[in-house]
């Protein structure tokens, strides 16, 4: 670690400040810090091109430690325990930690899904369609019956809200996280 000292000032590289932007791509996986303890991860699938959202696709089990590189490239598409669009704040500001890089990175085994809009008051959904090159845009929405089951809810997740899904989906239905309270606290795992 290179650092500078200057009387009581400490002085480090840029690159070794803690919140540094760090470096991540499609096809990197990172490290999703749960709620109560413990690791779920990531990968990004798509990145718009201005790196503001990305489309992720989320993995379990829960680990208490971060999993190796080895064990992430077993994973395949069809793991995933959810496929959402997602902020890319906790990655820039290394929050979420980038754990490495798919290795032989194809987009195409990775695909973008597509989500379901629902307007509840008017009873009316819709199928959303994303560009397969920027998960900010939306190409295409096709009216579908409301009750249209199978999709994705078409939001855009912070990182907050992607650590609380997460930490609900790895943890047991009777964990207390998980116990239906007040607003409800079941969280769908389809």
């Amino acid at each position: 670690m290179m650092s500078v000292h200057f009387g009581d000032t400490v002085l480090h590289r840029a690159s070794e400040r803690v919140g540094m932007r760090q470096s991540y791509q499609e096809g990197s996986w990172f490290a999703i810090p749960l709620l109560d303890g413990g690791y779920g991860w990531g990968l990004v699938a798509r990145l718009s091109p201005g790196s503001k959202i990305m489309l992720a696709y989320l993995f379990g089990p829960k680990l208490t430690r971060l999993p190796s590189q080895e064990e992430l490239n077993t994973l395949q598409p069809q793991d995933a325990v959810k496929v959402l669009r997602v902020g890319d704040m906790a990655l820039a500001s290394g929050h979420w930690r980038v754990l490495g890089e798919v290795a032989d990175w194809n987009p195409a085994l990775w695909p973008m899904p597509q989500f379901l809009r629902r307007a509840d008051s008017l009873k009316r959904a819709w199928r959303v369609t994303y560009s397969d090159a920027d998960p900010s845009r939306s190409e295409r929405e096709e009216s579908v019956p409301y009750d249209t089951e199978g999709l994705e809810a078409d939001s855009l997740y912070g990182y907050g809200s992607t650590e609380l899904l997460l930490t609900r989906l790895l943890e047991p239905a009777d964990h207390p996280i998980n116990r239906a309270s007040g607003g409800g606290g079941s969280v769908s795992r389809s």
